[in-house]
């Protein structure tokens, strides 16, 4: 689960991450308060979305007066930010973040995030802040700074002084990295992150350390033992198939293609649509009904897919174990009846059952593709696809 900066920098401070003051706007109404509790002499007004990129896109703006902070706010509020995170669709922006101003003296990079060759958390640095980092790694690979952590030891203040270093940091700001640095391993333990990146890690002319930006990713399996974290959540910003599937307990995530598919197992899901791209098509969607679905969840699932307007075609893969093959045969067709399945539909089915789910689909009265094997699903929803097109 992602949150806003605003969200990123309240958790961060209550472990001693040096933040500038902010205040966070939710209608124009609030503007001209908002303005006058952060104080001047300067302004910057944020978008507040799930995407980087906000600042190239409009959706960052610095004010010298109250008057021109009131005024972006104005201009932030309600429009459409389109970044090369959000697609060409963009997002709407219905908050915006108004924060003080600070005299910078240098931009970094700094990150937490799990290391998973090594299985350790890893400190991530880079001298060459407020840039995107992927672009840094790839060009410029030796400004990457990382530093591994031992979990037997956990962090400890010389991995920050190393970091710190490595950073350039001299006197006094190393001090205030090294503090910067160890509320942030201590928030990412607290709140179950999966990502803390601060970007850009600000150094001011006055030696201050601060985080200018912040995104925080929380792992979506810990949010039962953080309840306030959870509240946080912003369904706005996400993907409402995305967040009706988890509803249903089905793992679903939205892709650019237009071939669906209903896998069982997330392993047979990753090769199905590396199959789909190797014979040529696109997987519009991972979904994965996991073991033991009952018919209905199967039914939700393939309504999920269908609802998606890019799907011109839908692979069924099921390799049934605990999972029966019958019971995801009457899923799809109970679903397929019901919004009156006019696309392709492959269907490959091996397991518990497999005869009298291929008897089901049989007897159903569907237009549906029977496959031998998932090499010859994929040719065939792929051809199929290509057909329907």
């Amino acid at each position: 689960m992602n949150l806003h900066e605003y969200q990123a920098k309240a958790l961060l401070a209550r472990r001693g991450v040096a933040t500038p003051k902010g205040v966070l706007v939710q209608n124009l109404s609030e503007a001209e308060a908002a303005v006058a509790e952060v104080g001047g002499p300067v302004w910057v007004v944020k978008a507040q979305v799930h995407a980087g990129g906000r600042g190239k896109a409009g959706g960052v703006k610095v004010a010298k007066t109250a008057a021109d902070a009131v005024k972006a706010i104005r201009e932030i509020m309600g429009m459409t930010l389109v970044t090369p995170q959000t697609g060409a669709a963009g997002k709407k922006v219905s908050k915006v973040y108004v924060e003080q101003g600070v005299d910078i003296a240098r931009e970094l990079y700094f990150s937490i995030l799990l290391d998973r060759p090594v299985s350790r958390l890893m400190l991530v640095g880079s001298v060459a802040g407020g840039m995107d980092i992927e672009e840094v790694a790839a060009n410029t690979p030796d400004k990457i700074i990382r530093v591994v952590v031992d979990p037997a030891t956990g962090l400890q203040p010389f991995h920050c002084r190393k970091m710190a270093f490595a950073l350039g940091l001299k006197g006094n700001e190393v001090k205030a990295a090294v503090t910067l640095m160890q509320g942030a391993y201590q928030a990412y333990h607290a709140f179950d992150a999966a990502l803390i990146e601060i970007n850009p890690l600000c150094v001011t002319k006055d030696g201050r350390v601060l985080a200018l930006d912040a995104k925080m990713a929380i792992d979506d399996n810990a949010l039962f033992r953080q309840p306030e974290v959870a509240k946080m959540r912003d369904e706005a910003e996400e993907n409402a198939a995305e967040i009706r599937a988890q509803a249903a307990s089905l793992n679903y995530v939205k892709l650019d293609g237009n071939i669906g598919c209903l896998v069982n197992g997330a392993g047979l899901a990753m090769a199905t649509m590396d199959l789909i791209k190797f014979h040529g098509g696109e997987p519009a969607n991972f979904l994965d009904v996991g073991g033991g679905a009952p018919k209905e969840r199967v039914a939700e699932a393939f309504r999920i897919i269908l609802e998606d307007p890019a799907v011109k075609g839908i692979l069924v893969n099921i390799f049934a174990g605990i999972n029966r093959c019958d019971l995801i045969a009457n899923g799809v067709v109970a679903a397929a009846r019901e919004v009156g399945l006019k696309l392709p539909l492959v269907a490959r089915l091996e397991g518990t059952n497999v005869e009298l789910g291929k008897k089901i689909l049989a007897e159903s009265g569907l237009d549906i593709i029977s496959a031998d094997g998932l090499t010859d699903a994929a040719e065939k929803i792929v051809a199929a696809t290509r057909a329907n097109a």
